[in-house]
């Protein structure tokens, strides 16, 4: 595996991006993989090695560059509750627009590697950034060949770029991964995304994972479930083979 952490440029500066890939048979089908709310660290930088080693060239970007925060493990440290204020004050500091931004310097970049591939490319959105990946997918229709959301939030808002409406401007392949348990995503939530969808005829599936709660994949968190964890790498795995190969 070939492994580099780069500051790629963009409008507003330039993201501290990881970037992994096989060394062999390349070049490999991009994934650009958005990060949860808590940041980057090695728990994100684990599952992007996981996809990674099965032919992929992944690119995990620093959506917090504009506040100069890299990883929340680095920052003073404060109380729980004032710790989850923070970092709800960088997550809602980001804007579907600003992240479009930073994705299409990451892709432009990607396009001049030529360790990546230049077919079909895939998106990937944990909590906050289900919403950054279906939007990206309607983005770029034409490039993005498979999106996927995993227990997302604000999937339906009363916004223009709202992922239940976005959905409808993808061509490629979407997966909405919803956990039974979610404050931030709940049932009636889940169940009019499902209803959009179906509605629509769109190339998409919200698959509800019984029992679990939001982060269920996440091996660090105390909620992880490893049979629901695995089941989201085999949906994922089976998507991007179905889209991108």
């Amino acid at each position: 595996m070939i492994e580099q952490t780069l500051d790629i440029p963009t409008k507003d500066g330039a993201t501290t991006t990881f970037i992994v890939h096989p060394e062999r048979d390349g070049p490999h089908p991009v994934i650009l993989f958005f990060m949860d709310a808590p940041a980057i660290r090695e728990e994100l930088r684990d599952m992007a090695r996981r996809i990674a080693a099965v032919g992929y060239y992944v690119i995990l970007p620093n959506m917090y560059y504009r506040s100069g925060v890299m990883e929340m493990k680095d920052l003073p440290p404060l109380p729980e509750a004032e710790a989850r204020a923070r970092m709800f004050e960088y997550m809602n500091s980001l804007t579907i627009p600003l992240v479009m931004a930073d994705a299409d310097a990451l892709l432009d970049f990607a396009d001049r590697d030529p360790a990546a591939g230049k077919g079909p490319i895939g998106a990937l959105g944990y909590c906050m950034s289900g919403q950054y990946a279906i939007n990206f997918a309607a983005r770029w229709p034409q490039r993005v060949g498979a999106a996927a959301s995993i227990y997302g939030v604000r999937l339906v808002t009363d916004t223009a770029d709202s992922p239940h409406l976005a959905a409808a401007k993808a061509k490629g392949e979407l997966y909405f991964a919803c956990a039974e348990h979610d404050q931030w995503a709940p049932l009636e939530m889940v169940e009019a995304l499902d209803q959009s969808i179906k509605s629509r005829n769109l190339n998409a599936e919200v698959e509800l994972y019984p029992g679990v709660h939001h982060g269920f994949a996440f091996p660090q968190r105390p909620v992880y479930d490893k049979p629901s964890a695995e089941r989201h790498w085999e949906r994922l795995f089976a998507l991007w083979k179905r889209n991108l190969s």
